[in-house]
Protein backbone atom coordinates (compact mmCIF):
# COMPACT_ATOMS: atom_id res chain seq x y z
CA UNK A 1 0.00 0.00 0.00
CA UNK A 2 1.32 3.64 -0.93
CA UNK A 3 4.37 2.02 -2.81
CA UNK A 4 5.91 2.00 -5.81
CA UNK A 5 4.10 4.56 -6.77
CA UNK A 6 4.98 7.96 -8.91
CA UNK A 7 6.75 11.06 -8.15
CA UNK A 8 9.35 9.12 -5.29
CA UNK A 9 11.94 11.93 -6.07
CA UNK A 10 12.24 11.62 -2.37
CA UNK A 11 14.44 8.58 -2.53
CA UNK A 12 17.50 9.97 -4.23
CA UNK A 13 19.89 12.75 -3.43
CA UNK A 14 20.13 14.47 -6.93
CA UNK A 15 17.55 17.22 -7.59
CA UNK A 16 14.91 15.96 -9.45
CA UNK A 17 14.62 19.03 -12.63
CA UNK A 18 11.89 17.05 -14.87
CA UNK A 19 9.17 14.50 -13.53
CA UNK A 20 7.66 11.98 -15.98
CA UNK A 21 6.61 9.85 -13.14
CA UNK A 22 3.12 10.78 -12.02
CA UNK A 23 0.80 11.66 -14.55
CA UNK A 24 0.35 15.23 -13.74
CA UNK A 25 1.10 17.66 -16.38
CA UNK A 26 3.23 19.97 -14.15
CA UNK A 27 3.23 22.93 -16.25
CA UNK A 28 -0.08 24.31 -15.10
CA UNK A 29 -0.15 28.09 -13.94
CA UNK A 30 -1.46 27.93 -10.70
CA UNK A 31 -0.88 31.68 -9.69
CA UNK A 32 -4.63 32.94 -9.43
CA UNK A 33 -5.27 29.74 -7.34
CA UNK A 34 -2.15 30.72 -5.16
CA UNK A 35 -3.08 34.22 -4.36
CA UNK A 36 -6.72 33.14 -3.45
CA UNK A 37 -5.27 30.34 -1.04
CA UNK A 38 -3.43 33.25 0.44
CA UNK A 39 -6.59 35.44 1.10
CA UNK A 40 -7.97 32.30 2.87
CA UNK A 41 -5.32 31.22 5.00
CA UNK A 42 -6.81 32.23 7.74
CA UNK A 43 -9.67 28.92 7.34
CA UNK A 44 -6.61 27.27 8.66
CA UNK A 45 -7.53 28.44 12.30
CA UNK A 46 -10.31 26.73 12.61
CA UNK A 47 -12.11 23.17 11.67
CA UNK A 48 -13.42 23.20 8.26
CA UNK A 49 -16.77 21.46 7.08
CA UNK A 50 -17.40 18.25 9.10
CA UNK A 51 -18.56 17.24 4.93
CA UNK A 52 -18.16 19.41 2.63
CA UNK A 53 -21.24 20.03 1.75
CA UNK A 54 -20.26 23.83 0.49
CA UNK A 55 -18.19 22.32 -2.36
CA UNK A 56 -20.54 19.01 -2.85
CA UNK A 57 -23.49 21.67 -3.50
CA UNK A 58 -21.11 23.75 -5.95
CA UNK A 59 -20.09 21.13 -7.81
CA UNK A 60 -23.76 19.83 -8.42
CA UNK A 61 -24.88 22.81 -9.82
CA UNK A 62 -22.11 23.02 -12.18
CA UNK A 63 -22.72 19.49 -13.12
CA UNK A 64 -26.35 19.50 -13.17
CA UNK A 65 -26.98 17.37 -10.94
CA UNK A 66 -28.62 17.05 -7.27
CA UNK A 67 -26.34 17.07 -4.67
CA UNK A 68 -27.61 14.30 -2.90
CA UNK A 69 -25.49 12.69 -5.89
CA UNK A 70 -21.57 13.93 -4.99
CA UNK A 71 -18.79 12.95 -2.39
CA UNK A 72 -16.16 14.99 -1.96
CA UNK A 73 -13.17 13.49 -0.52
CA UNK A 74 -9.64 14.12 -0.03
CA UNK A 75 -8.35 12.40 -3.21
CA UNK A 76 -9.68 10.08 -5.49
CA UNK A 77 -7.34 7.31 -3.58
CA UNK A 78 -9.55 8.17 -0.80
CA UNK A 79 -12.91 7.79 -2.46
CA UNK A 80 -11.44 4.45 -3.68
CA UNK A 81 -11.03 3.22 0.16
CA UNK A 82 -14.32 4.60 1.00
CA UNK A 83 -16.33 2.27 -1.74
CA UNK A 84 -14.07 -0.68 -0.85
CA UNK A 85 -15.26 0.36 2.95
CA UNK A 86 -19.28 0.67 2.47
CA UNK A 87 -19.22 -2.30 0.63
CA UNK A 88 -17.19 -3.88 3.22
CA UNK A 89 -16.51 -8.30 2.30
CA UNK A 90 -18.22 -7.74 -1.39
CA UNK A 91 -16.66 -9.77 -4.65
CA UNK A 92 -14.48 -7.39 -6.14
CA UNK A 93 -13.34 -7.93 -9.95
CA UNK A 94 -10.54 -5.20 -11.22
CA UNK A 95 -9.68 -4.84 -14.72
CA UNK A 96 -5.96 -5.10 -14.51
CA UNK A 97 -3.35 -3.79 -15.19
CA UNK A 98 -4.42 -0.71 -13.16
CA UNK A 99 -3.93 1.12 -10.42
CA UNK A 100 -2.78 -0.96 -7.17
CA UNK A 101 -5.30 1.12 -4.96
CA UNK A 102 -8.18 -0.66 -5.87
CA UNK A 103 -6.81 -3.96 -4.69
CA UNK A 104 -5.47 -2.42 -1.68
CA UNK A 105 -8.33 -1.01 -0.42
CA UNK A 106 -10.72 -4.44 -1.37
CA UNK A 107 -7.77 -6.47 0.41
CA UNK A 108 -7.94 -4.09 3.87
CA UNK A 109 -11.68 -4.03 3.91
CA UNK A 110 -12.19 -8.00 3.37
CA UNK A 111 -13.13 -8.36 -0.43
CA UNK A 112 -12.52 -11.38 -2.19
CA UNK A 113 -10.50 -9.86 -5.33
CA UNK A 114 -10.27 -11.22 -9.15
CA UNK A 115 -8.11 -9.32 -11.52
CA UNK A 116 -9.27 -9.65 -15.05
CA UNK A 117 -7.61 -9.22 -17.77
CA UNK A 118 -8.86 -10.36 -21.11
CA UNK A 119 -12.38 -10.06 -20.28
CA UNK A 120 -13.82 -10.99 -23.60
CA UNK A 121 -11.55 -12.85 -26.01
CA UNK A 122 -13.96 -13.02 -28.69
CA UNK A 123 -14.14 -9.92 -30.63
CA UNK A 124 -12.07 -7.73 -28.24
CA UNK A 125 -15.25 -5.91 -27.10
CA UNK A 126 -15.72 -5.06 -23.64
CA UNK A 127 -19.59 -5.76 -23.62
CA UNK A 128 -19.45 -8.62 -25.59
CA UNK A 129 -20.55 -11.41 -22.64
CA UNK A 130 -21.76 -10.69 -19.59
CA UNK A 131 -19.39 -10.27 -16.40
CA UNK A 132 -17.80 -12.87 -14.18
CA UNK A 133 -20.10 -13.23 -10.94
CA UNK A 134 -18.93 -10.17 -8.69
CA UNK A 135 -20.75 -7.78 -6.58
CA UNK A 136 -18.04 -4.84 -7.71
CA UNK A 137 -16.30 -4.01 -10.87
CA UNK A 138 -13.00 -1.67 -11.21
CA UNK A 139 -12.10 -0.36 -13.73
CA UNK A 140 -9.87 2.99 -14.71
CA UNK A 141 -10.99 4.60 -17.96
CA UNK A 142 -8.84 6.75 -19.15
CA UNK A 143 -7.08 3.55 -17.65
CA UNK A 144 -4.20 3.90 -15.70
CA UNK A 145 -1.15 2.73 -16.36
CA UNK A 146 -1.93 2.03 -20.50
CA UNK A 147 -3.69 5.04 -21.25
CA UNK A 148 -6.57 3.53 -23.04
CA UNK A 149 -9.75 4.21 -23.11
CA UNK A 150 -13.13 1.87 -23.29
CA UNK A 151 -15.90 2.99 -25.74
CA UNK A 152 -18.24 4.33 -23.99
CA UNK A 153 -20.99 2.77 -26.21
CA UNK A 154 -19.30 -1.04 -25.16
CA UNK A 155 -19.02 0.73 -21.49
CA UNK A 156 -23.31 1.41 -21.26
CA UNK A 157 -23.92 -1.80 -23.36
CA UNK A 158 -22.06 -3.50 -20.15
CA UNK A 159 -23.60 -1.11 -17.47
CA UNK A 160 -27.24 -2.32 -18.70
CA UNK A 161 -26.49 -5.88 -19.56
CA UNK A 162 -24.91 -6.76 -15.64
CA UNK A 163 -27.49 -4.88 -13.62
CA UNK A 164 -26.79 -6.40 -10.67
CA UNK A 165 -23.08 -5.68 -10.92
CA UNK A 166 -21.60 -2.42 -9.51
CA UNK A 167 -19.31 -0.76 -11.86
CA UNK A 168 -16.73 1.52 -9.70
CA UNK A 169 -15.73 3.78 -12.75
CA UNK A 170 -12.27 6.00 -11.80
CA UNK A 171 -12.09 9.02 -14.17
CA UNK A 172 -9.56 11.06 -13.01
CA UNK A 173 -7.81 11.40 -16.04
CA UNK A 174 -11.18 12.11 -17.70
CA UNK A 175 -10.35 15.78 -18.37
CA UNK A 176 -6.84 14.50 -20.50
CA UNK A 177 -8.73 12.42 -23.44
CA UNK A 178 -10.58 13.67 -26.01
CA UNK A 179 -12.71 10.06 -25.97
CA UNK A 180 -16.38 10.31 -25.09
CA UNK A 181 -16.99 9.25 -21.56
CA UNK A 182 -20.01 8.52 -19.33
CA UNK A 183 -21.00 12.15 -17.86
CA UNK A 184 -21.99 12.13 -14.43
CA UNK A 185 -25.70 13.54 -15.07
CA UNK A 186 -25.58 10.33 -17.11
CA UNK A 187 -24.16 7.86 -14.30
CA UNK A 188 -26.75 8.57 -12.15
CA UNK A 189 -29.55 7.31 -13.79
CA UNK A 190 -27.92 4.15 -12.75
CA UNK A 191 -28.42 2.01 -10.04
CA UNK A 192 -25.19 0.37 -10.68
CA UNK A 193 -22.57 2.69 -11.66
CA UNK A 194 -20.19 5.02 -9.22
CA UNK A 195 -17.94 7.59 -11.02
CA UNK A 196 -14.42 8.77 -9.61
CA UNK A 197 -13.34 12.56 -10.23
CA UNK A 198 -9.78 13.85 -9.43
CA UNK A 199 -9.32 17.77 -9.50
CA UNK A 200 -5.34 16.62 -8.37
CA UNK A 201 -4.88 15.65 -11.98
CA UNK A 202 -6.51 18.62 -14.04
CA UNK A 203 -5.30 21.16 -11.38
CA UNK A 204 -1.65 19.54 -10.90
CA UNK A 205 -2.55 20.12 -7.28
CA UNK A 206 -1.28 16.67 -5.70
CA UNK A 207 -0.50 18.02 -2.14
CA UNK A 208 -4.05 19.52 -1.64
CA UNK A 209 -5.90 16.31 -2.13
CA UNK A 210 -8.94 16.74 -3.48
CA UNK A 211 -11.86 14.47 -5.84
CA UNK A 212 -15.23 13.66 -5.42
CA UNK A 213 -17.69 10.46 -6.49
CA UNK A 214 -20.55 10.98 -8.47
CA UNK A 215 -23.28 8.49 -8.41
CA UNK A 216 -27.04 7.69 -7.64
CA UNK A 217 -28.03 9.40 -4.67
CA UNK A 218 -28.54 5.63 -2.65
CA UNK A 219 -24.89 4.51 -3.39
CA UNK A 220 -23.60 8.51 -2.47
CA UNK A 221 -25.49 8.16 0.71
CA UNK A 222 -23.75 4.36 1.76
CA UNK A 223 -20.11 6.03 0.89
CA UNK A 224 -20.93 8.86 3.24
CA UNK A 225 -21.56 6.55 6.25
CA UNK A 226 -17.87 5.70 6.10
CA UNK A 227 -16.75 8.73 5.66
CA UNK A 228 -14.45 10.31 8.50
CA UNK A 229 -15.13 13.41 9.49
CA UNK A 230 -12.58 16.44 8.46
CA UNK A 231 -11.73 14.55 6.17
CA UNK A 232 -11.17 17.22 3.65
CA UNK A 233 -8.75 20.19 4.41
CA UNK A 234 -10.47 23.43 4.89
CA UNK A 235 -8.15 25.13 2.32
CA UNK A 236 -8.46 21.85 -0.48
CA UNK A 237 -12.45 23.14 0.17
CA UNK A 238 -11.68 26.58 -0.26
CA UNK A 239 -9.10 25.67 -3.79
CA UNK A 240 -12.70 23.46 -4.65
CA UNK A 241 -14.88 26.32 -4.68
CA UNK A 242 -12.33 28.98 -6.57
CA UNK A 243 -11.76 25.94 -9.34
CA UNK A 244 -15.47 25.15 -9.69
CA UNK A 245 -16.83 28.79 -9.74
CA UNK A 246 -13.57 29.72 -11.95
CA UNK A 247 -13.19 26.46 -14.14
CA UNK A 248 -10.47 28.29 -16.86
CA UNK A 249 -8.17 28.43 -14.47
CA UNK A 250 -4.74 27.15 -15.67
CA UNK A 251 -5.54 26.53 -18.92
CA UNK A 252 -4.49 23.27 -20.38
CA UNK A 253 -4.10 23.40 -24.45
CA UNK A 254 -5.47 19.68 -24.65
CA UNK A 255 -5.25 18.96 -28.05
CA UNK A 256 -1.72 20.60 -28.34
CA UNK A 257 -0.74 17.90 -24.96
CA UNK A 258 -2.45 14.83 -26.67
CA UNK A 259 -0.45 16.06 -29.92
CA UNK A 260 2.74 15.97 -28.07
CA UNK A 261 2.17 13.27 -26.79
CA UNK A 262 2.56 11.51 -30.41
CA UNK A 263 5.34 13.15 -31.42
CA UNK A 264 6.98 12.42 -28.47
CA UNK A 265 5.99 8.33 -28.74
CA UNK A 266 7.22 8.24 -32.24
CA UNK A 267 10.79 10.24 -31.00
CA UNK A 268 10.95 7.28 -28.46
CA UNK A 269 9.58 4.32 -30.74
CA UNK A 270 12.49 5.43 -32.99
CA UNK A 271 15.39 4.47 -30.21
CA UNK A 272 16.28 0.81 -30.75
CA UNK A 273 15.65 -1.51 -27.48
CA UNK A 274 12.43 0.20 -26.51
CA UNK A 275 8.78 0.76 -27.95
CA UNK A 276 6.14 3.37 -26.47
CA UNK A 277 2.94 1.96 -26.73
CA UNK A 278 -0.17 3.78 -27.96
CA UNK A 279 -2.45 6.15 -25.66
CA UNK A 280 -5.98 7.72 -26.07
CA UNK A 281 -4.17 10.27 -23.18
CA UNK A 282 -1.12 12.25 -22.28
CA UNK A 283 0.41 9.35 -20.73
CA UNK A 284 1.83 5.88 -22.13
CA UNK A 285 3.63 2.71 -21.07
CA UNK A 286 6.85 1.50 -22.72
CA UNK A 287 8.68 -1.21 -22.90
CA UNK A 288 12.36 -1.91 -22.82
CA UNK A 289 13.30 -5.23 -25.25
CA UNK A 290 15.77 -6.86 -23.05
CA UNK A 291 17.11 -3.99 -19.95
CA UNK A 292 15.11 -3.78 -16.70
CA UNK A 293 13.00 -0.74 -16.29
CA UNK A 294 14.20 -0.23 -12.41
CA UNK A 295 17.90 0.07 -13.96
CA UNK A 296 16.71 2.95 -16.82
CA UNK A 297 14.98 4.79 -13.76
CA UNK A 298 18.07 4.78 -11.35
CA UNK A 299 20.23 5.98 -14.16
CA UNK A 300 17.97 8.87 -15.15
CA UNK A 301 17.63 10.18 -12.02
CA UNK A 302 21.30 9.91 -10.50
CA UNK A 303 22.70 11.13 -13.94
CA UNK A 304 20.08 13.41 -15.55
CA UNK A 305 17.48 14.35 -12.73
CA UNK A 306 14.79 13.09 -14.69
CA UNK A 307 12.23 10.68 -13.47
CA UNK A 308 9.96 8.06 -14.38
CA UNK A 309 7.61 5.84 -13.33
CA UNK A 310 9.13 2.09 -12.83
CA UNK A 311 5.57 -0.05 -13.88
CA UNK A 312 7.02 -3.36 -12.91
CA UNK A 313 4.96 -3.52 -9.89
CA UNK A 314 1.33 -3.41 -11.85
CA UNK A 315 -0.12 -6.49 -11.88
CA UNK A 316 0.07 -8.15 -15.17
CA UNK A 317 3.38 -6.21 -16.43
CA UNK A 318 7.05 -7.55 -15.62
CA UNK A 319 10.27 -5.70 -15.37
CA UNK A 320 10.56 -4.17 -18.50
CA UNK A 321 7.75 -1.96 -18.34
CA UNK A 322 7.69 2.29 -17.08
CA UNK A 323 5.46 4.61 -17.99
CA UNK A 324 5.05 7.98 -18.68
CA UNK A 325 3.49 11.67 -18.82
CA UNK A 326 4.41 14.29 -21.21
CA UNK A 327 5.68 17.23 -20.50
CA UNK A 328 6.70 20.12 -22.26
CA UNK A 329 8.79 19.30 -25.90
CA UNK A 330 11.88 20.42 -24.43
CA UNK A 331 11.75 18.30 -21.47
CA UNK A 332 10.09 15.08 -23.75
CA UNK A 333 13.51 15.95 -25.79
CA UNK A 334 15.69 15.80 -22.97
CA UNK A 335 14.09 12.29 -21.80
CA UNK A 336 14.22 10.84 -25.42
CA UNK A 337 17.97 11.66 -25.58
CA UNK A 338 18.90 10.66 -22.01
CA UNK A 339 17.47 7.38 -22.85
CA UNK A 340 18.98 7.00 -26.21
CA UNK A 341 22.41 7.47 -24.36
CA UNK A 342 21.52 5.09 -21.49
CA UNK A 343 20.45 2.36 -23.50
CA UNK A 344 23.22 3.00 -26.42
CA UNK A 345 25.73 2.68 -23.33
CA UNK A 346 24.35 -0.89 -22.48
CA UNK A 347 24.92 -2.15 -26.09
Amino acid sequence: MIQGHGDDRYRFDREIRSDFSSNVYSHVDLELLKAHLCKCLDVIGRYPEPEPYSLEKELAARLGIDPSAVCVTAGATEAIYLIAHAFQGSHSSILAPTFSEYADACCLYAHSVASVFVLLPKKGRFAENRLPLHSLFWLCNPNNPTGKVIPKSELVEAIEQNPATLFVIDQSYGFFTQEPLLSPAEAVCYTNVILLHSMTKRYAMPGLRLGYVTAHAELIERIRAVRMPWSVNALAIEAGLYLTKHPDTAPIDLPVLLAETQRFRESLNAIPGLTAESTQTHFFLCRLAERRAADLKQRLAEEYGLLIRDASNFEGLDEHCFRIATQTREENELLAEAIRNILKSNE
